[in-house]
């Protein structure tokens, strides 16, 4: 019997931000994790794990044991967390996939972050094996949906990215960013599109911090910036106006304490900071904290939107190019569903053709006339094989005539 599919998750659209940072897969436990749901509860299994979305993607039959599974693995209890929780069960998991490869589930419509997330789940639950044939295929066909979108629609023009959003909150604190300095903790590919859209408005100094000073040095050479150790930032961050975070660490980075110690250094003067990683790099409460901006990833969504009508019609146009493949992706799983009964079919006909064989060769050893043995072969046989065909269509037709 082949398994169901399934997506079980929470993402920016139904949970808060404090309830998406408490159910993030790290990448040093992932594998462990997907290990644990083969076990357990799924014949495949896959992880994605983003700021603004956890989701399962299963090949399973227990999508209720798996969201208490979800639960207890990041120690909730499991009626904290069905509020926020929806479960797609196989065409609306196909759709959603589709829809999330092409950044049209993103906070950012359109935003092309998404696509490499995706492929880095399906590398790692293929890196676990977890990663079967039906999962392989509904991301293989996810991709190939995300390409012919960007290719034949806009509705990647004009997006706002978190980075642009950035900046442009920053420009409403501050008249002119060019005589501030800039502190990005983190190396990764967010933080890049953060260092390319502020160095654009050539503040006075841009630093990037990073644990590993190879992987800061590497970014900061692009921008012509400095690099600095994590652990420095409790000497040297009252010398920054604007501080933007996207680290992968479990644990806040920046907690009030320190940035209330930098506000006194400053003398009070402004601090507008921007924390994009989830789980939050910034304490929470250090943005209750007098002149300390503080925004999260959910604090831009109004920005990051604001473009949407613009894009309106391109947004209509990937829909229909994601309907149209979902229904060939469905077709195929039904195809799929069939090869089980049709390989049993083929077993049950060469077993009929083994068997009739071996009963005229015996015939043929005794010596009887080998065309009389060669035309029961044909005749058992050929009874063997339609038996069961016959009786179906028999029965179906009775069926019929009993409705009429």
């Amino acid at each position: 019997m082949a398994a169901s599919l399934f997506t079980l998750g929470l993402n920016h659209q139904t949970a808060p931000l404090s309830v998406r940072e408490r159910v993030v897969f790290h990448v040093e436990r992932l594998h462990e994790a997907l290990g644990e749901l083969k076990r357990s509860f799924a014949r495949e299994a896959a992880i994605l794990s983003t700021c603004n979305r956890t989701e399962l993607y299963v090949a399973g039959e227990k999508p209720g044991e798996l969201a208490e599974w979800l639960a207890h693995y990041h120690r909730l209890a499991p009626g904290e967390l069905h509020p926020y929780l929806y479960t797609l069960p196989q065409e609306q998991a196909v759709r959603h996939a589709f829809r999330v490869a092409s950044g049209l589930d993103s906070m950012v419509i359109g935003e092309p972050q998404i696509l490499g997330q995706m492929k880095e789940a399906a590398r790692a639950a293929e890196s676990a094996g977890t990663l079967g044939s039906l999962l392989h295929r509904l991301f293989q066909r996810s991709f190939a949906v995300a390409k012919e979108v960007r290719s034949t629609t806009r509705i990647g023009a004009a997006s706002v990215s978190m980075a642009a959003a950035a900046v442009k909150l920053a420009a409403r604190i501050f008249p002119s960013l060019k005589d501030r300095s800039v502190l990005l903790i983190g190396a990764g590919e967010m933080i890049e599109l953060t260092a390319t859209h502020f160095a654009a408005q050539a503040p006075a100094r841009i630093t990037v911090a990073n644990r590993t000073l190879e992987r800061a040095e590497r970014l900061a050479a692009r921008f012509n910036a400095r690099a600095i150790e994590l652990r420095l930032l409790g000497e040297q961050l009252h010398e920054y106006d604007i501080v933007v975070s996207c680290t992968a660490s479990s644990l806040p980075i920046l907690g009030k304490g320190l940035v209330e110690r930098a506000l006194r250094a400053r003398r009070r003067r402004p601090m507008f900071m921007v924390d994009l990683a989830v789980p939050r790099d910034i304490e929470q409460e250090a943005g209750e904290l007098d002149d300390v901006f503080l925004y999260t990833v959910d604090d831009l969504a109004g920005i990051v939107s604001a473009n949407l009508d613009s894009r309106r019609s391109a947004l209509e146009q990937a829909e229909a190019i994601i309907e149209a493949q979902v229904g060939q992706f469905m077709h195929w799983m039904q195809l799929r569903e069939g090869v089980p009964l049709i390989r049993a079919l083929r077993d049950q006909a060469d077993a009929a053709r083994r068997e009739e064989l071996a009963r005229a060769l015996k015939a043929l050893e005794r010596g009887e006339d080998p065309a009389k043995v060669v035309e029961a072969l044909s005749r058992t046989l050929t009874n063997k094989l339609m038996h069961g065909p016959t009786q179906t269509l028999s029965e179906t037709l009775a069926r019929l005539k009993s409705i009429k």
